[in-house]
């Protein structure tokens, strides 16, 4: 049984939801990010938010997982302050509905002034909403970035237990432990982060408070990253045990305190595909089948 924490589910395809339930993914958590090239408005931002806590809830329960959300203005958006002033008003609308889990994904990109002004001002949004966050880390300059991104949310009166330190490596990884973050890995097919790279990291660092997610999204990755990697961890001796909350049970832990995920959540994941969500269904001509079918 496994969570993937960070997957991108809106640019996937139902094959990947297939793949993913034949191989045990019971949960998805996925987080309003870029979409590849700048948004023109609000507007457009807002109809996306809508589909992360609609549309795309029902399309993952059409295939037996559960789909939860986070909720934000990403780093690289908030260079644009008239959209990101337009959109940090609409966050609260979002921030309460069924399904968020969480505030993100947020931070640097760039680590530009402005990005630090949103994430502040996001920090402060999820004191108010109770919720924690989660955290993209800088891909350039990472360890700086990821080192200011846990001093600001110290400075703003978080625990390090209210914070998800996303996409590390083998470079920031014990900076996050040893100030006592939920210390996550995005693993990518070639770049980045790899699993033969992840398993080395169990190795050396153990599986508290370490999770791994696939971040699958629009471009070159993949969405069975999570349950790949297990298995990975599995053939090179890792016990299941450790396997199992590095690859279920940290993420579960850390996002369960926002009160909208439990593992009770899929003790009961039918389906029905000839349900419909505002009338549209998933198949497209296809005939329906129930999960007591598949």
């Amino acid at each position: 049984m496994y969570i993937d924490p960070h997957v991108h589910m809106s640019a996937r395809t139902t094959d990947d939801y297939q793949a993913m339930a034949e191989a045990g993914v019971v949960a998805v958590i996925e987080p309003a990010f870029w979409l590849g090239q700048p948004r023109t408005s609000v507007d457009t931002y807002k109809d996306y938010l809508a589909s992360l806590v609609g549309w795309e809830r029902f399309r993952a329960s059409q295939f037996g997982i559960k789909h939860y959300c986070t909720i934000g203005l990403n780093s690289k958006e908030a260079n644009n302050e008239p959209l990101a002033e337009a959109v940090m008003e609409i966050l609260p609308l979002f921030l309460a509905k069924e399904g968020v889990v969480a505030v993100g994904e947020i931070g640097f990109d760039e680590q530009t002034a402005l990005e630090e002004k949103y994430f502040r001002a996001q920090l402060e949004l999820a004191k108010q909403f109770d919720l924690p966050v989660m955290v993209h880390t800088p891909h350039r300059d990472k360890l700086k970035g990821t080192i200011l991104t846990m001093d600001i949310c110290e400075e703003h009166g978080l625990l390090p237990s209210q914070v998800v330190i996303d996409h590390n490596n083998e470079n920031t990884v014990k900076a996050v432990l040893d100030r006592g973050y939920w210390t996550a890995f995005t693993l990518y097919p070639q770049t980045k982060m790899g699993s033969e790279r992840m398993v080395n990291i169990a190795r050396q660092y153990g599986s508290e408070r370490i999770f791994i997610d696939s971040s699958a999204d629009w471009g070159v990755s993949d969405p069975m990253a999570v349950p790949k990697t297990a298995n990975l961890m599995l053939q090179s001796g890792i016990p299941q045990t450790e396997v199992h909350q590095m690859c279920y049970a940290n993420a579960l832990a850390a996002y369960q305190q926002s009160g909208q995920i439990a593992a009770e959540d899929w003790q009961t994941a039918d389906f029905d595909q000839a349900e419909l969500f505002e009338g549209n269904s998933v198949l497209r001509g296809q005939k329906p089948i129930k999960s007591s079918e598949a």
